[in-house]
């Protein structure tokens, strides 16, 4: 974090180096001219907004809170109860690490802007938080792709879904969904990288955007926008499109069940079936606000904003709604706390 020049105004710190880091491309010392080139970004975050950002950073605050303890829970709980020892327990415990990581990239930076007069970012860092906020993003797409196809399996073909999934295949699966979401989101960042910033570097929002970040580059960005347009629209039909035919061919051996065994085999794809849902939608409600150039730069944040805590909130909330053994397994886990603590309390009891 560079200190504010000499002449910036300490009453209002923020409004006036955005203002000259808004006009200025290069800067002078001692009369000597230094190249071109930023060395930091300026987050501009919802400082419009004045006092009223403070309800928005309330939101995210709580909501964030929810996102680590909810997550955790989860992890917690799949990986010590042997009751959930399957492949869906499995990804599910993946996908919440990922949420819990790809807020973390951007929520508490943003969190901390609501507190500071000027929120800053390293041109590294700054790149570094964009490429990890795109990965994360769609490896939790790609889990989501793995989750379908891990209940197809478990609806239409239940003799071999052992000998299927086993552990190995599910390695291979979580591995195959990283390096898909690095595929398709390194290139993207690393041309990013490679343009030329010379100023202004005021990122109109909340943490290092893509879309926000690419517009302050020196140099024309077409090129930049198709090969991103290409490579988010492979990640998101190539994602989406197995998903959709994992639930066909769900669809397909329903309908040859009968009653009891449709209800079974429903209730065992409701959550994840909710959780895709939400994820597309409230993605493509990002989607639009950044294409539409009739919405503000605060409305565009706060739908991002909003969509980075939205997905992974409501992850352990439709699992722990929708999934009974999950129920039951927190419910046990509550009650094995519970007695640690009692019997703790009557030891110390019984010392004194």
């Amino acid at each position: 974090m560079e200190l504010l020049p000499p002449h910036v105004s300490p009453e209002s710190p923020r409004d006036s180096y955005l203002l000259l880091s808004s006009s200025h491309r290069s800067s002078s010392v001692n009369g000597t001219r230094e190249p071109d080139g930023v060395t930091f970004f300026i987050l501009q975050g919802l400082s419009s907004l004045g006092e009223k950002q403070m309800i928005f950073f309330v939101i995210l605050l709580l909501g964030y809170i929810v996102i680590l303890g909810g997550n955790s829970m989860i992890i917690f709980v799949t990986l010590t109860d042997p009751k959930l020892d399957s492949p869906m327990y499995f990804f599910l415990a993946n996908l919440s690490f990922v949420d819990i990581v790809f807020t973390t990239t951007s929520i508490p930076k943003m969190l901390s802007g609501f507190l500071s007069e000027v929120s800053t970012i390293s041109v590294p860092g700054c790149f570094l938080q964009m490429h990890f906020f795109m990965q994360l993003g769609l490896t939790a797409l790609a889990i989501l792709t793995v989750m379908a196809y891990d209940r197809y399996v478990a609806i239409c073909n239940p003799l071999h879904y052992t000998s299927i999934m086993t552990r190995s295949v599910q390695l291979l699966l979580i591995t195959g969904a990283w390096v898909f979401s690095t595929i398709c989101s390194l290139p993207t960042t690393v041309i990013a990288m490679q343009q030329p910033y010379c100023g202004p570097n005021v990122v109109a929002h909340g943490w290092c955007d893509l879309f926000a970040v690419r517009h302050l580059a020196c140099a024309d960005i077409t090129l930049d926008s198709i090969i991103s347009f290409f490579l988010g629209l492979v990640s998101l039909l190539s994602t989406g499109g197995l998903i959709l035919a994992s639930y066909v061919l769900i669809g397909v051996s329903l309908s040859r069940m009968a009653v009891t065994q449709r209800l079974k085999a429903f209730r065992t794809c409701s959550a994840h079936l909710t959780v895709v849902t939400i994820t597309y939608i409230s993605a493509s409600f990002v989607n639009i606000s950044y294409q539409m150039g009739n919405f503000s730069a605060e409305v565009c944040i706060i739908v991002a904003a909003l969509y980075a805590v939205l997905c992974p909130v409501m992850n352990p909330l439709i699992y722990s709604l929708r999934n009974k053994e999950l129920q039951e397994s927190l419910t046990r886990t509550v009650s094995r706390f519970r007695s640690a603590a009692v019997s703790a309390i009557k030891d110390i009891n019984t010392v004194s």
